[in-house]
């Protein structure tokens, strides 16, 4: 692809005066008392998803600005050459087609392969479920980690609403055994089916936990082959482990876009192949935004160029996300490998050492947990750290003062975030928890907040799981915006392997004892670290 690297275009120069002229003393305050219209002209709907962006430091000129830079650096192009099938990945070689996995049969590459690895794996689900109904099975045990893990545990309870009851999932990850042992003493073998999910059935971690529930099956004398199951593309590697169904994927699915693949078979068993088709529904339905929508009006284009303006205009290094919405409570982690892996880079494709900031750090919680954790800071803290919650207009329960409650809360959040208080507003009010003894200046100080800090609220109907198909494609296709106009190859993932490698060295030795030729902080940690150490 003949690309422009972001800081080489004629946008990014007009970008840097533009912020140099005043658009670094943004302040929204004074924009929505000028301008009666700021929220229409900076907020739309999308498939399955609302967003008001009118809370942050942007301007109509900024905004316009951050659209020709998209232009200049190749995105719309690049964007084509995805949905294609074109090897954009381009230190692997690979296609990158998370999109095809959701596309109607005969709408994308592979459509054939796609639809019938989709239907034989809905078909099983369907068969678990219906084993469960009859009291067969009571529980689904998921071994995977990272994109294995991350997507299926993050979208399970985020759609429990729609989950078939007396059937309960669980997600293991941790090589830590901890977290396996902790599980399998609370199960019954015999009414338990484990899905062991590794592309090349070689991962670590995975292989580990998978071993110990074999083991564990084993020892109760079982069938392995009835209650063992594996989304892998090495069925030999399965087969030899044990395990006779398979469900494969390809090359060009990503570890971090692989939930609506088979890696998405939990998902499947959990809410069904009615609603799991719905899930792919409403992400195809966001492709095709992201793909025709004018750019002016094309959300995940407008909140990818938003962060490289946080990023590298105004400075900014963090995002807090912020569900209200206690099913996404896994939601922030997902969204971490989602960005991080992608964008956290610092060469761009052709490996020359970018001059920019990348991937921002990505963290949060639920709200309302979050206002009592971290949000002093959001609010007072010296850091200003741009916000994003989301919000759920209806709620699948049927407690309406709670959940008037829960978005009240959101609602006062991003208010108080952009209004602030002056230390003479503060001055005016009591405050009876503070000492009698403290100067009324000083009170004042300790209780006033600098506002003008940005926040983006995305709304959904209703967390269904169309609406969550949406979310999640809405936020794939905002990082592929940021990491084409950075230049990077957004897909691959060297910095994880690394550590990988050095673990396969290190763990021979730590049976052995030998250090000879580590450093000495590695050594001496190993020599403490091994099992008969005093």
């Amino acid at each position: 692809m003949n690309t422009v690297r972001c800081d080489e275009t004629p946008a990014w120069v007009a970008l840097q005066a533009h912020f140099d002229a005043g658009a670094r003393h943004f302040d929204l305050r004074r924009a929505f008392a000028q301008d009666a219209a700021r929220f229409d002209a900076f907020s739309q709907q999308a498939p399955e998803v609302f967003a008001d962006l009118s809370k942050n430091l942007i301007d109509a000129r900024a905004q316009a600005l951050l659209l020709e830079l998209a232009e200049q650096c190749g995105v719309f192009a690049l964007r084509e050459a995805m949905f294609a099938g074109e090897p954009i990945n381009t230190t692997e070689g690979r296609a990158v087609l998370h999109t095809a996995l959701r596309a109607p049969r005969g709408a994308a590459p592979f459509g054939d392969e796609v639809h019938g690895v989709l239907d034989a794996m809905l078909a099983f689900a369907e068969t678990v479920r219906a084993r469960a109904a009859q009291g067969e099975l009571r529980d689904v045990v998921n071994l995977g980690i990272g994109g294995s893990d991350l997507g299926p545990a993050m979208v399970v309870p985020a759609l429990d609403a729609c989950a078939q009851r007396g059937l309960r999932l669980h997600f293991v990850s941790n090589v830590d055994a901890h977290a396996i042992d902790a599980l399998l003493r609370e199960l019954d073998p015999r009414r338990t089916l484990v899905i062991v999910a590794s592309k090349t059935f070689t991962t670590q971690e995975t292989m580990a936990n998978a071993e110990l529930a074999r083991a564990w099956f084993t020892a109760q004398g079982g069938e392995l082959a009835q209650h063992f199951v594996a989304a892998t593309s090495n069925v030999r590697a399965a087969a030899a482990f044990g395990i006779t169904t398979t469900f494969g994927f390809w090359d060009w699915v990503g570890g971090r876009y692989s939930l609506w693949s088979a890696i998405g078979l939990p998902i499947a068993i959990a809410i069904g192949a009615t609603n799991f088709r719905a899930l792919l529904a409403g992400a195809h339905a966001m492709d095709e935004h992201f793909r025709g929508a004018p750019p002016e009006v094309n959300l995940p284009l407008r909140l990818g160029l938003l962060d490289v303006w946080y990023r590298n205009f105004h400075g900014f290094s963090s995002r807090c996300i912020a569900p209200y919405h206690q099913g996404l409570a896994r939601l922030p982690a997902y969204l971490q490998q989602l960005e991080m892996e992608s964008n956290g880079k610092r060469v761009d494709r052709e490996g020359r050492p970018l001059a920019v900031a990348t991937s921002p750090v990505l963290w949060g919680e639920p709200g309302s947990n979050g206002q009592h954790a971290f949000f002093q800071m959001l609010h007072q803290g010296s850091e200003v750290v741009p916000v994003e919650f989301i919000l759920v207009r209806r709620p699948a329960h049927a407690h309406a003062d709670s959940h008037a409650k829960l978005l009240a809360n959101a609602l006062a959040q991003s208010q108080a975030l952009m209004l602030g208080k002056s230390a003479e507003a503060a001055a005016g009010e009591a405050a009876p928890s503070a000492s009698p003894r403290l100067d009324a200046a000083v009170l004042a100080s300790h209780r006033s907040f600098p506002g003008n800090r940005p926040s983006t609220t995305l709304l959904l109907d209703e967390l269904s799981p169309r609406a969550l198909g949406a979310l999640l494609a809405l936020h794939e296709h905002r990082v592929f915006t940021s990491g084409a106009v950075w230049g990077l190859d957004s897909f691959d993932q060297w910095g994880v392997e690394l550590g990988k490698a050095l673990c396969s060295e290190l763990l021979p030795r730590l049976v052995r004892g030998d250090v000879a030729g580590l450093d000495g902080s590695t050594a001496g940690l190993l020599q403490r670290l091994r099992p008969d150490s005093n």
